[in-house]
């Protein structure tokens, strides 16, 4: 359930409706359909990796081991840092939500402490308490989705209130693009943002009583998830909801539910009601990937302790099998949130999502990278690939087209942040910030790589002498191949068909 519907949140529910403006829905589609493919091979390389070295944090230790641990080091900071702001980020997202009821009349703070309480306490129950809310979570996010499918299917053949047949035509008027190649490329980025956190399926490897059982199907729904969820949802939403629509082009902020898209097609429906409804929706993906954050942050600093890359006592577990520690440093981070009471809301906001917001793009780029380096040391050392307890479907080509395409993510995103659209209008000044804003990570980045690898003058790992034996699970391979060829031969056909796919 973590990998169907763990991180869908304001990115896919909200975001998606200043990407649709900036880009019209042909961009919209063919974004999210190319950074899905992206994904895909970038999740399966990390199955790969992650069965075989289940470590918790584990996306900065497969860049420490197979490419650089100056590069570890920089992609486990990313990746934390990434997460400690989430929280805040969607904790300020909920408030703004609440305001679609409240229209203002409470202090947004008395939301902070409460949403705040409410993930932490999550959190303190261990993994456990995770896994259960974000299975409750998760479910509420599907059914609303599929629902939103099925009902958008309706209102588009002229099954809804008003009766009237829509079919293709906003794709004519206005148009299936807006702003040319760049709106397009404006909308990699939000499709990024939406897609983060699906990661977090090799986070919980670790934590598996059976990775090699149960990390490969979560690993194979990723495909369903981006073809429904995505694909399907917002391909319906291009149809419904014109990108010149004012209310996506006024939002006050990228968490501003009145700009929902969805919430946007269900209104224009004229269906009394449902936007409520939708908007509640939305408000419990929001705290759904506030609760990821707290999770995701605190087991990569806990990682980043156990490679003496953060202070030792992050990395303190607890009897329950809680880093108790680095869950207390990732919630200090959560009373960033209380700028939502304050006239700096919308400033913060935006700022704490620039520091996260290339920050999956260089996650799933080393992801791709160590994964090449990785089978490049397995074949130098003597393994095949017949050794390997998962086997990544797109295999190292797929890693190479995953790894190409985050480059080029990152080009696209210098392009649009340096140069916006309609960034002569903003002058110099306003030029500077959209840009900072666009790609503040990778400075960090950057600066994090060059100080550690100066400092520690560390070697590029080479294939020969690559550390394929530390950590690695004791499975017996063939023992286990051999159960299970014993199991599928049992399976009717269709259980052989669903299995191959889920």
């Amino acid at each position: 359930m973590i990998a169907i519907g763990g991180s869908i949140g304001t990115g896919l529910f909200v975001g998606s409706g200043a990407a649709l403006s900036l880009g019209g829905p042909a961009s919209l589609v063919i974004a999210f359909v190319l950074i899905g493919i992206m994904l895909y091979c970038t999740v399966h390389a990390l199955g790969e990796m992650a069965v075989l070295f289940p470590v918790a944090g584990s996306f900065s230790a497969y860049s420490t081991r197979f490419l650089d641990p100056a590069w570890g080091f920089a992609m486990g900071w990313n990746y934390a840092m990434q997460w400690l702001v989430v929280l805040p980020l969607e904790i300020v997202s909920a408030t703004l939500t609440i305001e679609y009821w409240t229209k203002g009349s409470i202090n947004n703070n008395a939301w902070v402490a409460i949403f705040l309480f409410v993930i932490i306490l999550i959190n303190l129950f261990g993994v456990k308490g995770y896994g259960e809310a974000e299975f409750v979570f998760a479910i509420v996010k599907v059914v609303a989705i599929v629902g939103f499918i099925l009902l958008g299917i309706i209102l588009d053949c002229g099954g809804g209130p008003g009766g009237s047949f829509l079919g293709g035509q906003y794709w004519k008027d206005p148009g299936a693009f807006n702003n040319g190649f760049k709106g397009l490329c404006s909308v990699f980025v939000t499709a990024a943002f939406a897609f983060s956190g699906t990661e977090l399926v090799g986070l919980a490897a670790a934590e598996t009583a059976n990775p090699r059982k149960s990390l490969p199907t979560a690993i194979k729904q990723v495909f369903w998830r981006i073809t429904l969820f995505y694909i399907v949802a917002l391909a319906l939403v291009g149809l419904l909801v014109p990108y010149n629509d004012p209310r996506l082009i006024n939002a006050a902020s990228s968490a501003d539910a009145k700009a929902s898209p969805f919430v946007i097609a269900i209104t224009n429906a004229g269906i009394v009601g449902l936007p409520s409804v939708f908007n509640a929706v939305i408000m419990i993906a929001v705290l759904s990937v506030g609760n990821s954050s707290i999770y995701g942050s605190s087991r990569t600093l806990a990682a980043l302790a156990e490679q003496y890359q953060a202070p030792r006592i992050l990395g303190y577990i607890d009897r329950k099998g809680r880093p108790i520690v680095a869950i207390g440093v990732a919630s200090v981070f959560g009373f960033l949130a209380f700028f939502a009471g304050s006239q700096w809301e919308v400033p913060v906001f935006n700022w704490l999502l620039a520091l996260s917001g290339l920050s999956s793009i260089f996650t799933w780029g080393s992801i791709c990278l160590a994964h090449i380096r990785f089978r490049q040391g397995w074949k130098k050392q003597g393994h095949s690939v017949d050794d390997l307890a998962f086997r990544s479907q797109p295999g190292v080509i797929g890693s190479w087209v995953g790894f190409i395409m985050n480059c080029i993510v990152l080009i696209a995103q210098f392009w649009t942040g340096a140069w916006p659209i309609g960034y002569s209008s903003g002058g110099p000044g306003g030029q500077a910030s959209s840009f900072f804003q666009a790609y503040l990570a990778a400075p960090i980045v950057i600066i994090c790589y060059i100080a550690y690898k100066f400092w520690y003058k560390t070697p590029f790992v080479r294939s020969h002498n690559m550390d394929l034996h530390t950590g690695i699970r004791d499975l017996n391979l063939a023992d286990l191949i051999a159960e299970e060829r014993i199991e599928r031969a049992s399976w009717p056909k269709w259980k052989r068909t669903y299995k191959f796919f889920c």
